[in-house]
């Protein structure tokens, strides 16, 4: 065995002679290569690292001569580094690369080449002989790049400019600079009129001359007149190219607009091709002459209204387009698409979870019967306790549709944020895992405020869990509360946040970020964007419903990559709307036994009262039955009835619950009422102050919680 490894060892040395004996080679062929060569030559590793150059490199750089590529060229470039690790990135790929060049004293070509396994050759060219990169000796021009950052500026543009600048809009009063045309660039000296011309300085830079207008130059066909209106016109052929444009329209559309571009290319969005919609007009078969158009900007979402106008010139059709931005009033429209869908959206949940409660009431209820009957060694007992947990899950879900529908009882509480992340902090530290790293900042002065603390709780786990889950590899989680005053109302996500003061608490993480497309989505039920099975999309859309509700406010802010953070903001409650401490009370006697006691029970859900009346008559209750409001005041006509508890409905065909009970208290004022229902109490909490002696049961209930709220109210 060892002597096999010695001769693998022996091997693999031989290999490594022969191949750096190889390289060797190589780069000395190359040496010699570009010895004689007449331009600046350099033989480099992988990395840049300068092995041999040739005479004309050394003559041309002296003392400038660097270990490296980019440290050579340090004086020469502006930005080095950036350009050899662009052209070695893309020769490693393509196995040659080059680049033209804008430098002080001129322009140049650097071109690099693989050569064998671990070199690289680089050349760099003068190439003042290209007529359309001549620089005139005593005429301003500035090279610019794709986002009119300014790359280059010779002597005449710096003194015309009185210094370096780096980007356009520190000369130029207007952007984008349209070329051709006659305008103000602030000089050292006031403000100078020059007449703009443009050339492609290649890989996407542009070289603009500032020359001396002599006169304001008139195109043939008059349309410079136009290019001061402060109105965007375009000019479009029959088939959609553009002819002529003036200066608002070039601000509007963007670098995309130039002469002999397609209308297409620069905008989009009526659903069939823009072709068609020219050729109507000029036909006058148009339907209508304006349309709304979504600019193809890269930048930013823009959107026109362009209006068509049909004219002749020397015999032949054209268009006049006149456009008006239409952003703010596409953004207003969707804001109201988006306004009328949530609350769309949270009609049909609150509905639906209406109608879900009394199924699940019924569904749970009678399950409850059944394990009265089945004792833990009896085979059924298991498969009712599964029935009644996803029950339970169930009700779950329909909860967090009413909470986004904000129709979900809340029992509100005056809290302190610290006392209630302390409380948390154990349960959080769970789900967070090992991976990541939970970490909590209080404002030492925090005022209390007035919200529910068990949904204010699952709103803070929903919006860790969420963090967690965006880190993966692990990081760290933060909240942070403070107190803020607001001396001016907070606009913010369509929403205004009136000034005064609050609590905050922003929960940050350091996860994937989320897209800027579906940021606006996020609050929205049964978005997500977790695989199916790992997510409901309802968490955030709770934790929105439910900050609502309590009379706060929600915010988010992502970048990709980085992170996101969420903002909530609280009211402080003033002391004047601060409850007093009750009272200590006496220990509570014991109270009497079920089963003493009349209820009449109303309820049009024929499955619900069958089992509220069967769960009260087994706690040995005397039940009445009721299927309507009419029914019961018809079974109140018998004055020799005694009713203790009124079981209700709240909402029911006809008559609803609050208003016969209201009817019949005026006969038997000292019964007590419970009322029952699968909308949230609020939606009916008026009513109900008005009706003394009563409680609410919100739906799905089960046997002991509708027993027991009888007999608080008998006793």
């Amino acid at each position: 065995m060892s002597l096999s490894l010695v001769a693998i060892g022996l091997l693999l040395v031989a290999f490594a002679k022969i191949y750096n004996r190889r390289c060797r080679m190589i780069r000395e062929v190359l040496a010699d290569f570009i010895a004689e060569d007449v331009a600046p030559s350099f033989v480099t590793d992988l990395e840049g690292v300068i092995l041999s150059s040739n005479e004309a490199a050394r003559q041309r750089f002296g003392v400038e001569l660097d270990e490296t590529v980019s440290g050579t060229l340090k004086n020469t470039l502006a930005n080095p580094g950036g350009i050899v690790f662009r052209l070695k990135e893309t020769a490693e790929i393509e196995g040659a690369a080059r680049e033209n060049l804008v430098t002080r004293q001129g322009h140049m070509r650097l071109a690099v080449h693989r050569s064998g396994p671990e070199n690289l050759l680089w050349r760099l060219e003068d190439v003042a002989s290209l007529p359309q990169q001549t620089e005139a000796p005593n005429l301003p021009m500035i090279v610019v790049g794709r986002s009119n950052a300014v790359l280059h500026m010779n002597d005449a543009a710096r003194g015309l400019a009185g210094g370096r600048i780096k980007t356009l809009d520190r000369l130029f009063k207007q952007l984008p600079v349209v070329p051709g045309t006659v305008c103000d660039v602030t000089g050292a000296q006031g403000p100078v009129r020059v007449l703009v011309s443009e050339v492609d300085a290649g890989a996407g830079r542009r070289a603009l001359y500032l020359l001396p207008p002599a006169s304001e130059p008139m195109a043939q066909d008059g349309w410079d007149v136009f290019q001061n209106l402060p109105v965007p016109l375009l000019k479009v052929a029959p088939e959609g190219t553009v002819l002529a444009y003036n200066r608002m329209a070039a601000s509007l559309i963007g670098v995309a607009l130039t002469q002999k571009v397609h209308l297409s290319e620069v905008m989009e969005g009526l659903g069939r091709p823009i072709t068609d919609w020219l050729k109507e007009t000029i036909a006058g078969r148009a339907g209508q002459q304006s349309e709304f158009l979504r600019l193809k900007r890269t930048d930013r979402e823009a959107f026109v209204q362009v209006a068509l106008n049909r004219v002749v010139e020397d015999g032949a059709p054209a268009l006049i387009a006149v456009l008006s931005d239409a952003t703010e009033l596409k953004s207003l429209e969707a804001q109201f698409v988006q306004s009328q869908k949530m609350q769309a959206i949270g009609q049909l949940a609150g509905g639906v979870a209406h109608d879900f409660n009394n199924l699940l009431t019924a569904i749970s209820g009678h399950c409850d019967l059944l394990l009265l009957r089945h004792d833990q060694g009896d085979p059924d007992f298991s498969d009712l306790v599964q029935i009644n947990q996803n029950a339970n899950r169930a009700a779950a879900l329909v909860g967090q549709l009413l909470a986004f529908s904000r129709k979900q009882t809340l029992r509100p509480e005056t809290l302190d944020m610290r006392d209630t992340l302390s409380d948390l902090t154990h349960l959080l530290n769970r789900l967070v895992g090992e991976k990541v790293t939970l970490t909590l900042s209080h404002d030492p002065v925090l005022e209390p405020i007035r919200a529910d603390k068990r949904q204010l709780e699952q709103v803070l786990m929903n919006l860790v869990v969420n963090a967690r889950d965006a880190m993966p590899q692990g990081g760290e989680i933060k909240i942070e509360t403070e107190c803020v005053d607001l001396n001016e109302p907070l606009d913010r996500d369509r929403v205004s946040v009136p000034k005064g003061r609050y609590v905050t608490v922003r929960v940050t993480d350091e996860g994937v970020g989320i897209p800027s497309d579906k940021l606006q989505k996020v609050f929205e039920p049964f978005f997500t964007t977790k695989r199916t099975g790992e997510g409901t999309g309802l968490g955030l859309s709770t934790a929105y419903g439910i900050v609502k509700q309590t009379g706060g406010y929600i915010f988010v802010d992502s970048t990709l990559g980085s992170g996101t953070c969420f903002s909530l903001y609280f009211p402080v409650l003033e002391k004047s709307d601060r409850p007093a401490p009750e009272p200590r009370r006496a220990a509570a006697k014991p109270t009497a036994k079920h089963g003493d006691g009349v209820i009449l029970l109303v309820e049009d859900e024929a499955p619900v009262r069958a089992f509220a009346s069967r769960a009260l008559r087994l706690r040995g209750y005397t039940v009445l039955e009721a299927d309507s409001a009419e029914a019961a005041l018809k079974t109140l006509e018998d004055e020799s009835l005694t009713v203790d508890v009124f079981v209700t409905d709240v909402v029911m065909p006809g008559m609803d619950g609050p208003s016969w009970v209201r009817e019949a208290l005026k006969d038997r004022p000292g019964v007590r009422v419970v009322f029952v229902s699968g909308y949230a109490e609020d939606s009916f909490g008026e009513a109900q102050m008005k009706i003394p002696n009563s409680v609410f049961l919100p739906k799905p209930f089960s046997l002991s919680d509708l027993t027991e709220t009888v007999h608080r109210q008998l006793h």
